[in-house]
């Protein structure tokens, strides 16, 4: 007999639910609870949800991205902007940039080979905005650090991108695969990619103010909201541009030319709850335990190495900014989590340098399931110290 997916959405989502409140009872975030629950009715242990059956869930993680990367577009409004400056920004290309250098730097004394260690380094870079955006909604924190960590990974996806960039074309010409016109392509794409991502979002933040001009009841609202998301996301895979940035663009322009923009986002938040926990129980259900023990030393280094250019870039970014102090010491630990970006850079990676594949897919994965599970931990603590969550919610 066979068993209806709508069967197994409804049995994620109440591994979400049960988990989730394991894990506040604990007073762990939500998030950890539903990473945990998918990790144990996963293909790694118990497989309850098998490998076939989360295949029938591809489509969750793109829409949950889609209202994460909107809401986060949404934060940026001009007058935020004004008030803190380039703040953001600077901080934003050290904690990339600094994750990059002392990964590559790290391996390369480990004697790890260049074209490799370039690669490696590269994919630092990124960071994942799901788990950190779950754990300020879910705690209410709110303070310098939160505002400044909103505007910081909705910049990492590009600033990344652009590092990634220059990564892959460095590690080319190490091998010597190929000629200088692709060189010159492999620079250019990352700066393309944006660029199309910028004007495709702009646009649809332009359209989107007309609709909800019209149309100003809240189940309206809602299917406009839905609607320009998924046209975002559906466009983006189109013209193989960044999802995350185009949409993260559309609702930055839309917040700063609609009034309507705050009941959007409110809208957005009644809506996506178990869009959100169905995403982390299927990214938990799809950690592979097995490859841990084949991490080895290079996947250890990879991983602690990261932790320190992502805290030392930030704190550096924040002492020339004169940011706040408790930006400086506590924004860096809450950009640890680290997902998706970073296994799509995993894939073009292994097309840039195919001889080291296997070992950049293991470490990228293997770090992939340390962070998500400890990092929404270490963001909360991060944002308790910093005195941004307050007792009542915490």
């Amino acid at each position: 007999m066979e068993v209806s997916n709508i069967l197994y959405i409804a049995i994620v989502l109440l591994v979400g639910l049960v988990f989730g409140q394991l894990a506040t009872f604990i007073k762990l975030p939500s998030v950890t609870g539903y990473l945990l629950g998918g990790l144990l009715v996963g293909p790694s242990l118990l497989n309850g949800l098998t490998s076939e059956v989360l295949e029938s869930f591809e489509i969750v993680p793109q829409i949950a991205l889609a209202f994460i990367a909107f809401t986060i577009g949404s934060s940026f409004k001009r007058s935020y902007f004004k008030r803190v400056g380039l703040t953001p920004v600077i901080i934003a290309i050290f904690e990339a940039s600094f994750a990059v250098i002392i990964v590559t730097s790290g391996l390369l004394l480990f004697g790890v080979e260049l074209p490799f260690a370039i690669m490696l380094g590269a994919i630092a870079a990124a960071t994942a905005p799901a788990a950190t955006i779950m754990v300020i909604k879910e705690f209410k924190a709110k303070g310098p650090v939160t505002e400044t960590l909103l505007s910081v990974v909705a910049l990492d996806d590009a600033i990344a991108l652009i590092l990634f960039g220059f990564a892959s074309t460095i590690a080319k010409s190490l091998l010597e695969v190929d000629g200088e016109f692709s060189l010159f392509l492999s620079i250019l794409n990352p700066f393309l990619d944006i660029f199309y991502a910028l004007v495709v979002g702009t646009i649809l933040g332009l359209i989107m103010k007309w609709p909800l001009k019209l149309f100003r009841t809240s189940s309206n609202r809602l299917i406009i909201l839905i609607t320009f998301v998924f046209l975002g996301s559906g466009l983006s895979a189109f013209f193989g541009i960044s999802e995350l940035l185009t949409i993260m663009v559309m609702g930055a322009v839309l917040t700063n030319i609609s009034s309507a923009a705050s009941s959007m986002i409110e809208l957005s938040d009644r809506v996506t709850a178990p869009i959100y926990v169905m995403f982390f129980v299927v990214s938990g259900a799809e950690l592979n335990l097995a490859i841990i023990p084949s991490v080895g030393f290079i996947g250890i280094a990879y991983i602690l190495l990261r932790v320190v250019g992502k805290i030392s870039g930030t704190y550096v970014g924040a002492k020339i900014t004169h940011a706040p102090e408790t930006v400086g010491r506590y924004l860096g630990a809450t950009l640890i989590p680290q997902a998706g970006v970073a296994i799509g850079l995993t894939a073009i990676a292994e097309s840039v340098v195919p001889m080291y594949a296997v070992q950049i897919k293991v470490v990228v994965l293997s770090a992939t399931l340390i962070y998500e599970l400890v990092g929404p931990l270490i963001t909360k603590i991060a944002l308790t110290k910093a005195g941004e969550i307050s007792p009542e919610n915490e």
